[in-house]
């Protein structure tokens, strides 16, 4: 079997892939999924021009002389509340009291902070002048009617959920967070809490991938593991095709006899070696109408670095997002490493940033099965397929972990 490359075999991926479909939400609801529309602000915000702080609202000229040994003091005629506005005008000579938010009245074209005033009620004493349009927020001042104040494509957080309210939104489309089911087989494969047999191992790769697909955007679903029989294997993953909007499998995709996912989906799944370690034997198709299935190696660190390789740049592509790896930075060795020639080698490391630069230090554990190394690390050293060996402080490309 002709070795594919890294870039063809995402290609290969990404072309197959189908955005999830938009749906309307409640917009509480549409947290941490990806806006399907432009939103456009019906009105201006604020809508009215309104106080900045609690105080007095007045007219400019009548304390411009005001001071802290030369006060002045005027009648306060009402209360101006937010949401509220009991006082429409003031004339000169003349102030309102006003809190935070309250829209200003006619005439009034600046706020005295309260910390300037006596605090008085009936009238207040100012010994501070404030200069037109002072404490003022003004109308249209964050956003204008008919600004586009969101993007389609946009990843909504907690601020953008807030501005989709501020605009009056009460529902919005968006392409929902792709529903990943995980599903590790293996016959050594028990339960993390369970005791453990001679030669038998607790599942993390399946723990590992659903947190990685969480941390994709996604909602991860784990299913218990499998043992490595085909009837209950192609039951499961069948059982999945209508329900996740991707599947991942880890285990049974290599040259062994009970590679029983290769078994049970050959046909219906292309396998590949891909020139990469670790990670080589790989395999990728679609299921039903729509849904990919990511057969990833068995072993956790082939799993995890596949997953960041291929399965992470899908699951972007099924958001309608842009389908980018995790971020690439150029950090300088501090010591040689080897790569085996003509493979793609995602070396464990870690990335540090010091006097305005990037180092990285390899892992002195680099195996498929060394999980420990993995989780001390927080980036990965990327070294070409065409490179064997480079010296310590050569500059490198390192994809730096979520």
């Amino acid at each position: 079997m002709a070795l594919r490359t890294v870039d063809e075999h995402l290609a290969a991926i990404l072309e197959a892939i189908t955005p999830v479909p938009a749906l309307e939400v409640a917009v509480l609801e549409a947290r941490g999924a990806v806006l399907a529309e432009t939103v456009t602000a019906t009105v201006s915000l604020p809508p009215f021009d309104n106080s900045a702080m609690d105080g007095y609202a007045v007219i400019a000229a009548d304390v411009a002389a005001a001071s802290a040994e030369t006060p002045v003091t005027l009648p306060v005629i009402g209360d101006i509340a937010a949401g509220e506005p009991a006082v429409e005008a003031i004339r000169p000579g003349m102030c309102a009291r006003i809190m935070t938010g309250a829209p200003m009245p006619a005439g009034g074209d600046a706020v005295v902070p309260v910390e300037w005033t006596d605090g008085g009620t009936a009238s207040v004493r100012i010994s501070k002048s404030a200069p037109p349009g002072h404490y003022i927020r003004r109308s249209g001042e964050d956003v204008t009617a008919g600004q586009r104040v969101l993007a389609a494509g946009t990843r909504l957080g907690a601020a953008q959920v807030g501005m989709l309210a501020a605009v009056g939104r009460a529902q919005v489309a968006v392409r929902p967070r792709p529903r990943v089911v995980v599903l590790s087989t293996g016959s050594e494969l028990r339960e993390p809490g369970l005791p453990l047999g001679h030669g038998e191992i607790w599942d993390s790769n399946s723990y590992m991938l659903a947190a990685a697909a969480a941390e994709a955007g996604a909602v991860g679903y784990r299913e218990t593991t499998l043992a490595d029989e085909p009837a209950k294997v192609i039951e499961a993953i069948e059982d999945q095709v209508t329900r996740a909007d991707a599947i991942v499998t880890s285990g049974g995709v290599s040259m062994g006899a009970r590679d029983v996912v290769k078994e049970v989906l050959t046909g219906r799944v292309t396998f590949s070696k891909v020139a990469m370690r670790p990670g080589k034997p790989q395999g990728f198709g679609v299921l039903g109408e729509r849904t990919p299935i990511f057969t990833l190696p068995g072993n956790p660190v082939s799993a995890y670095v596949s997953f960041q390789v291929f399965v992470r740049p899908a699951l972007r592509a099924l958001q309608g997002l842009p389908p980018e790896p995790p971020t690439l930075v150029t950090a300088s060795l501090t010591e040689p490493v080897t790569s085996p020639a003509g493979l793609r080698h995602f070396m464990r490391a870690t990335l540090t940033f010091d006097e305005g630069r990037y180092s990285v230090a390899p892992a002195e554990a680099q195996g498929s099965h060394q999980l420990a190394a993995l989780a001390a690390a927080n980036a990965l050293i990327v070294v070409p397929d065409d490179v064997d060996s480079l010296p310590a402080g050569a500059q490198v490309d390192v994809m730096r972990l979520p």
